[in-house]
């Protein structure tokens, strides 16, 4: 299993534990991203789908492939990317061993009766809101699915007791696609959440902590993790009750 290693974020300095995601190579072998040592992470302001991956080979089969670099939201709002070591095999154990796959932190924190959350591989912005829907529907939202009418309500995704926005854009959610969320989700009458692939601006993120709408930001594995204590809370009791 990957271990953790120190990272300080390098826009407000907090420091935090990240572990590196282990993916499935096609041969069946547990892949790691191998972090560049005393590499220095920098933010991410601007985001393009080629810089978002990296070519890595297994060590097990010597396939390869494209996998997503290895990045976290601080919780000052920053996304932060880690230096990737290119001259190393992506592999979890020595060669001819294999290991379990690293459980997300929402994985490892399911319900009981939840099953494990499935994600849906990011390279276009449709897949975030696929990736986003069967999130929601992971949550227990029922009768999840994109808005036909997106370009008229502003909405991106429609349930039963829910509606999403999935913002798409390589910089950080504005303040007022947070408070437009909010008037739709009042409009409606029902839960909201919001996902970002870029993660929040700072006001973006206060007002969504005042208005309790839970913030979840996409990474490229289109695994969601909670940014706020609003989305932490929905991600341990899971979608309310609608008659």
């Amino acid at each position: 299993m990957a271990e953790s290693v120190p990272v300080r974020c390098p826009a407000c300095r907090r420091e935090h534990a990240f572990t590196p995601a282990t993916f499935p190579c096609a041969c069946g072998a547990p892949l790691t991203v191998p972090l560049l040592r005393a590499g220095i992470p920098v933010q991410v302001r601007h985001r393009s789908w080629d810089d978002s991956w990296v070519i890595l080979r297994c060590g097990e089969c010597g396939r390869c492939d494209q996998w997503p670099q290895p990045e976290f939201g601080c919780a000052c709002g920053a996304t932060v990317r880690l230096p990737v070591d290119t001259g190393r095999t992506g592999t979890d154990q020595p060669s001819g061993r294999s290991g379990p796959r690293r459980q997300t932190t929402a994985a490892a924190s399911l319900p009981p009766l939840r099953p494990p959350f499935h994600p849906v591989t990011i390279r276009t912005s449709a897949d975030a809101v696929t990736a986003a829907v069967q999130y929601l529907k992971w949550l227990g939202f029922a009768e999840v699915r994109p808005s036909e009418d997106r370009a008229r309500s502003g909405i991106d995704i429609r349930g039963k007791g829910v509606v999403a926005q999935v913002d798409g854009d390589i910089r950080p959610t504005a303040l007022k696609e947070v408070e437009c969320l909010w008037l739709n989700s009042l409009n409606e009458d029902c839960a909201s959440a919001f996902f970002a692939l870029a993660g929040y601006s700072r006001d973006a993120r206060v007002r969504a902590d005042q208005l309790s709408i839970p913030l979840f930001v996409l990474d490229l594995t289109g695994t969601p993790q909670a940014v706020n204590e609003a989305a932490e809370v929905l991600i341990r009791v899971g979608a309310p009750t609608v008659p």
